[in-house]
């Protein structure tokens, strides 16, 4: 079994041994990408820092014959599935990385080893950023949720606070309107709020709530309601918040500089992202492939496993061609 404890510091050098693959992250996307390139036979590993996006959570939810797995569950699940066909898996996140004269990539670790690879796939995720709302963060996960195919069905027919803090205001708070009868928007300060957006809200019978949000009240280890700034209090039993999604510092300050890659604001309004082809997970970098969260903030842990998958297989496509040509280019002097 793979050691996963933190390694001793090493430095790559030129004459050590240069992993096919490298998978940065190692959540449903990069797990999924290096079980395809383990069976494909690939010296791949994957850096990770054991710490899931959806760890607050008591289960994963929408995802085919295992719906209601525990995150760790699912996280050990998978690292054994890419160490049964030889891959390896380090909780040592990488923080840096660059590209070398000869095409290939170096990754540096938080503890100070340096990987060097033929080809990367970047899966690291993104973290949820929250409204600055006392007690808002430690209920998120349980009875604060953020998606409605998540965890909407956990907090059905409950009094809904839809927290509005982006573009998706209206949009989620009409989701939630499909799970429950009682959902109100807390306008929260928000002025994005449009004449049509509040207009379909009223037709589905959703109310908006004016003022800022001041704290989340709790009774039991249960949400109870909302205090807002004028001492008012709205009685709610679960609230639904849009977080701004955005990658790990590590790799938006080091290493997608490193590799000449860059973040975008994301079309939704609802964070940054990495652009990348979205049907085989190719980036601008010859040689960097990136899948999951990364690049698709909105995808449940299904889809950003598929994505992962394809990246994967991709990368062992791009591989084996490159092994061919070379295998071709090294026979022709001696077919001379």
């Amino acid at each position: 079994m793979t050691d996963t404890s933190a390694p001793t510091a090493v430095s790559a050098s030129a004459s050590a041994p240069v992993l096919d693959a490298l998978v940065i992250g190692g959540g449903a996307a990069g797990l999924a990408g290096a079980l395809m390139l383990a069976r494909s036979r690939r010296d791949v590993l994957v850096l990770d820092a054991g710490a899931p996006r959806n760890a607050p959570s008591p289960g994963v939810h929408a995802l085919l014959a295992l719906d209601g797995i525990a995150p760790a569950e699912l996280l050990a699940r998978g690292r054994e599935d890419v160490r049964r066909y030889g891959g390896r898996v380090l909780e040592d996140p990488a923080v840096a990385a660059r590209r070398e004269e000869d095409g290939t990539f170096t990754v540096t670790a938080a503890s100070g080893a340096e990987h060097r690879a033929r080809r990367l796939l970047l899966a690291s995720g993104v973290r949820d950023e929250l409204p600055a709302i006392d007690g808002l963060a430690e209920r998120f996960g349980r009875d604060v949720v953020h998606c409605p195919y998540c965890h909407g069905y956990e907090v059905r027919d409950q009094a809904i606070g839809v927290i509005a803090s982006s573009p998706m205001a209206v949009h989620s708070a009409l989701m939630f309107r499909q799970l429950s009868a009682d959902v109100v928007l807390l306008e929260n300060g928000y002025e994005g709020l449009d004449a049509e957006g509040l207009a379909l809200l009223t037709a589905r019978g959703v109310r908006v709530e004016p003022g800022r949000v001041r704290r989340v009240l709790t009774a039991v280890d249960a949400i109870t309601g909302v205090e807002l700034e004028d001492g008012r209090v709205l009685p709610r039993t679960a609230l639904a918040v849009q977080t701004r999604l955005a990658p790990l510092p590590a790799m938006g300050e080091a290493i997608l500089p490193g590799l000449g890659l860059a973040l975008e604001e994301h079309p939704s309004g609802m964070g940054t992202y990495l652009a990348a082809d979205p049907m085989t997970g190719a980036t601008a970098v010859p040689g960097v492939w990136a899948a999951g969260n990364l690049t698709n903030p909105m995808a449940q842990v299904a889809p950003a496993s598929a994505a992962g998958g394809m990246a994967g297989a991709q990368i062992n496509a791009d591989l084996v061609m490159s092994e061919a040509r070379a295998a071709r280019q090294a026979a022709v002097p001696a077919a001379g």
